[in-house]
């Protein structure tokens, strides 16, 4: 049988580019489509819930104000000044990212260049919110398996440069369809009124810190429901009636790709609606207890990652339908204040939790990583333990 070492999050670090944008903000700060103001955006954000989050836009210019790698790398070195990592004994670097700067070299290489460290493995994963979590497994297994003593894993997200005004067809949908039906808003409208940009990272370790808390990362568990539902969220290509996906290489040209919209980030709302609680919380918790035996009672903290409160009390309900039902007072999330930070959520939530002074030794962090690109799940167990115990 392998013997394999234990992972344990020795420390956490997060960055947000810029101040806080409030509801009242946002559109100054992405800018209006044609010109006029948006008619659903109030009514997406009722329906979301989300108070504030952070956009890597200069409010004065429009422009640009950091890439996905500067981010990352800021997160990175926060992580860093707080825990006495030296980056020059890391042997694994993975990072995590839907919306990374360029199609090559990939992001993680991009990150490793920009913090100059020492020659280590890298890798970078790819695909929506879940990408995040697949880059913390990379390096929780190479720890695992002996084969890396120290690893940083990083989730990141820089959606606003692609939410920008100049990136949008004029057209919006009709605010008497949204009153009737808001999840007809989940789309192109939706994902602009609710991503934003951050980024996470962790330090994950053979040993724990020599002082104060420590997590266990007792298991990451990740399922794919691609085989049984067609692509729902997507980024670079258009989706056909019959539920087939195009990509945007397959246009005649790269102008007919932006033009025809293939380059929007664009969201099947009703598909959405009527599956991702149903696929990832009830289907997705039910597979992974065949595998990893838990009751809701050994929960002390659930980190779920949702894309909106409209999901909340769905969640909820699902979790009790499968009798793992996880009262609200146990719920930790900063979707309210931070947005939808997709890759780097679970990591945000982590470092605001870690940091809240609310963790005790022995207690158990269920986290919740729904991704409704091709409906897949992540789930992971964490146990939060003290030096010398």
């Amino acid at each position: 049988m392998i013997q394999l070492a234990p992972v344990y999050i020795r420390q956490t670090g997060s960055f947000f580019p810029n101040e806080p944008v409030g509801n009242d903000e946002m559109e100054d700060v992405l800018g209006r489509i044609g010109g006029q103001a948006s008619r659903a955006r109030r009514t997406i954000l009722r329906s979301n819930g989300i108070q504030s989050r952070h956009y890597a836009i200069d409010p004065k210019t429009g422009r640009m104000s950091h890439t996905n790698t500067q981010i990352t790398v800021e997160a990175i070195r926060n992580l860093v000044a707080r825990s006495g990592l030296d980056l020059d004994h890391i042997d694994c670097l993975a990072c995590g990212t839907t919306t990374p700067d360029q199609l090559m070299p990939n992001h993680a290489l991009m990150v490793h260049g920009e913090l100059a460290c020492q020659p280590c493995e890298v890798i970078a994963t790819s695909g929506a919110c879940l990408s995040g979590l697949t880059a913390m497994k990379y390096a929780a297994m190479s720890i695992a398996s002996g084969s890396a003593a120290n690893a940083v894993a990083a989730g990141s997200e820089l959606t606003s440069a692609v939410m920008r005004a100049a990136h949008f067809p004029k057209d919006e949908t009709p605010i008497e369809k949204l009153k009737e039906d808001p999840v007809f808003a989940f789309g192109q409208d939706f994902l602009r009124w609710m991503l934003s940009d951050g980024a996470g990272a962790l330090w994950l370790s053979n040993e724990p810190a020599a002082s104060g808390l420590s997590l266990t990362l007792d298991w990451v568990e990740v399922v794919s429901f691609a085989n049984e539902l067609e692509t729902c969220m997507y980024w670079g290509g258009r989706k056909h009636d019959d539920g087939t996906l195009v990509g945007w290489n397959q246009a005649e040209t790269f102008a007919d790709a932006v033009e025809s919209g293939m380059m929007n980030f664009t969201q099947d709302a009703r598909l959405l609606g009527r599956e991702i609680s149903r696929i990832t919380v009830a289907k997705g918790l039910s597979t992974v207890r065949e595998r990893r035996p838990m009751s809701p009672g050994e929960v002390d903290w659930f980190l779920p990652h949702y894309s909106s409160n409209y999901f909340r009390e769905e969640v909820y309900d699902r979790l009790q339908e499968i009798d793992f039902g996880i009262p609200y007072e146990r719920w930790f999330t900063n979707l309210t204040e931070k947005g939808n930070t997709g890759a780097a959520s679970i990591y945000l939530m982590l470092d605001e939790l870690f940091d809240s002074g609310k963790l005790e030794p022995g207690q158990r962090i269920l986290g919740f990583v729904p991704e409704s690109a091709r409906f897949s799940v992540g789930y992971l167990m964490m146990t939060v333990v003290e030096a010398g115990s």
